[in-house]
């Protein structure tokens, strides 16, 4: 190699190649960095981060009521009646408040200048990131009597601000913000999904009691509203969650604590009810921001419930001398919690907030459970005899998982075989560039194998239906023909000995009929990876295959369609002598043609499985898999898609 011309590089780097990022230029330039991404989640980002700072009005005390609108051509509004963000002149920058607030990153009323005791906005970015990732964005203000106006465009100022002149309503205030999303940013898309606002709305109805939360699509013919006003708070998202999941609950009153610091600079709030489920949904926030990552609080809370619930057992003869503790795991069991901290000087691990650091919390949370959780047992013996009944079982089911997993490794070091005997592997062992097919069926799994490159391709065929783990404990995996070959394939093991980085393929692909048994195989494996493997969905590793549903040959050409959309526009295309072979399942296509479809990195289609948000995702496969009818049969006529019929 020639080193001559890289020299001559590293001689060019002087003071000229240093670059400064004025402004918003640097969000324009980063702006996964400040919203996480630039996908459809960083572009709801937006509207949560306008809604924030409303909602901090609220929490000041000063705000219940907030509207947010989808307007036509993806435009949104966001309306409060909060005080209005100040509009007289900035001393350190000599112009408006309001215009500091959307034109410079960390400014605002949130640094200790006791404009708001308790803020989830800590890092003051939001109004301004909002700014400069928007084609434009106008600020109404209405403060002092009067109503103020400014306009941006991909965060420069394009007008002063501006007295529109006195209100008719004197002591009317509050802040309405209207913004588009810049498609040279998010380039995937710039519509939003009601759903997805829907949803993370009335999460904050739910953590602010009382305040009345408005949100209105006008896209459609037909205007779409919903209004989110929970009295209850965070007990009535308790007894929501539980309603909607269809579980029994097996104590009917939510628990409710609260407790706040000596020094009056941190409050917590928790709600939590048991039901008969095998599954835990923890869901913690701090100054209303879903910390997904957990933190503090929720190691507080954590620890304190095993402590508080082995005393009580041990005080009470419940666990005689000689039993072993429950585990964490064993007393959340069926446990549906809410936990809520609201803090003067929060602390989060990085921008997106994903995780709470203040170590004064883990106390307070710790103390609060030690003293109204254990009071509360003592108060009501029928509940607490109702609870320790389940978290027995749930000890029970993990000594005779215990127990079968030492059987099933002692089986493997008999055998000397510690993949599946089914398992064609791939010859990489770099988890990078490795994917493992779970496919359906030996016909379907033979074509694939064939088809595969092994050099980074291995395919694991599964036949008939296997374990529904949602109504199962972790016992009965270890004992399931089905489920033991894919966690002994994948090698980084399940539940509480799971370890991400003893994976042995990058991508997992869920091959399976586009049928409804082939969606019903789907359905349990994604079920099975979420409840005990939940890093692989987490972190993108679960995929789904897209084999194609029809062949349509004209000649000695053939083209795939994967729609009934799809193959209509083949079929305008083409228009008259071709003939259309209807795929009832993978075992129709030969190796070649499941190569050319599914297989091939260069030319197939897949879907990466993600989990926007745990509680939607735990609702979901508790109502698609569990014992309840009704709820299943409600959630698909609301989520069905009809096909047309065709005659072929």
């Amino acid at each position: 190699m020639d080193f001559s011309d890289m020299t001559q590089t590293n001689q060019q780097y002087d003071e000229s190649q240093i670059q400064v990022l004025e402004g918003l230029e640097a969000v324009r330039k980063r702006p996964g960095m400040y919203i996480g991404s630039t996908g459809p989640r960083g572009l709801h980002h937006l509207v949560y981060e306008i809604v924030d700072n409303a909602i901090d009005e609220a929490l000041a005390g000063y705000c219940d009521k907030i509207d947010v609108n989808i307007l036509p051509g993806d435009v949104i509004r966001v309306s409060d009646n909060g005080r209005g963000i100040p509009v007289g002149i900035q001393q350190q920058t000599g112009i408006p408040a309001v215009t500091v607030v959307y034109t410079m990153l960390h400014a605002g009323g949130k640094f200790g200048g006791g404009g708001y005791k308790v803020s989830g906005g800590l890092h003051g970015v939001g109004a301004s990131v909002v700014n400069a990732l928007s084609v434009w964005l106008e600020v109404e203000v209405c403060v002092d009597g009067h109503k103020y106006f400014q306009r941006f465009e991909r965060g420069q100022q394009v007008t002063d601000l501006q007295d529109l002149g006195p209100l008719e309503d004197p002591s009317k205030t509050g802040t309405t913000v209207r913004f588009l999303a810049d498609p040279e940013i998010f380039k995937e898309t710039t519509v939003y999904d009601f759903d997805t606002l829907k949803t993370r709305l009335r999460e904050q109805a739910f953590l602010n009691a009382g305040i009345h939360i408005e949100l209105t699509d006008e896209r459609g013919e037909e205007k779409v509203q919903e209004n989110f006003c929970y009295q209850g708070g965070v007990s009535s998202f308790v007894e929501y969650i539980n309603k909607k999941k269809a579980v029994e609950v097996i104590h009917p009153d939510v628990m409710h604590f609260t407790a706040v610091s000596p020094d009056d600079t941190a409050t917590v709030e928790i709600a939590m009810q048991y039901n008969d489920s095998f599954n835990e949904l923890l869901l913690s926030f701090a100054n209303n921001i879903h910390t997904t990552d957990g933190g503090t609080h929720e190691d507080g809370f954590k620890r304190a419930m095993t402590r508080v619930m082995n005393d009580y057992a041990r005080k009470h003869n419940i666990l005689k001398e000689g039993d072993k503790n429950l585990s964490g795991d064993d007393v959340r069991e069926g446990l549906t919690a809410i936990i809520s901290v609201k803090l003067k000087e929060a602390q989060f691990e990085g921008q997106t907030k994903a995780k709470l650091g203040n170590m004064e919390v883990l106390s307070l949370v710790s103390n609060l459970i030690t003293d109204k959780y254990a009071t509360y047992l003592e108060e009501n013996p029928a509940t607490a005899k109702a609870i320790f009944e389940k978290s027995l079982a749930a000890a029970r089911a993990r000594e005779a998982a215990r127990k079968a997993r030492e059987m099933v490794r002692r089986k493997s070091a008999l055998e000397n075989a510690a993949l599946p005997g089914k398992l064609a592997d791939c010859q990489s062992r770099n988890p990078d560039e490795t994917e493992i097919y779970i496919v359906e069926g030996d016909s379907a799994g033979g074509s694939a194998k064939g088809g595969r490159d092994r050099k980074f391709q291995a395919i694991l065929p599964l036949w008939g239906k296997m374990l529904n783990v949602e109504k199962a404990r972790l016992d009965k995996v270890y004992s399931n023909e089905k489920l033991m070959p894919v966690v002994t394939a994948l090698g980084c093991g399940i539940g509480d000995e799971f370890d991400i980085s003893k994976l042995r393929y990058g991508k997992i692909i869920i091959m399976a009929d586009a049928d409804v048994d082939g969606s019903h195989i789907r359905t349990l494996l994604l079920t099975f990876f979420f409840r005990y493997m939940r890093p692989l969905v987490e972190q993108g590793h679960i995929y789904l295959a897209q084999p194609p549903l029809y062949r349509i040959t004209k000649g000695k050409k053939h083209r795939y369609a994967f729609s009934d959309d799809q193959r209509d526009a083949i079929m305008a295309e083409l228009g008259s002598n071709y003939e259309i072979q209807r795929y009832k399942g993978l075992g129709e296509m030969d190796s070649d043609q499941l190569w050319e479809t599914t297989m091939d990195p260069a030319t197939r289609t897949m879907r990466r499985v993600e989990v926007e948000d745990a509680a939607t995702a735990d609702e979901v496969f508790t109502i698609l898999m569990g014992d309840k009818v009704e709820p299943r049969r409600e959630f698909i006529e609301q989520n069905a898609r009809y096909v047309k019929n065709l005659d072929i």
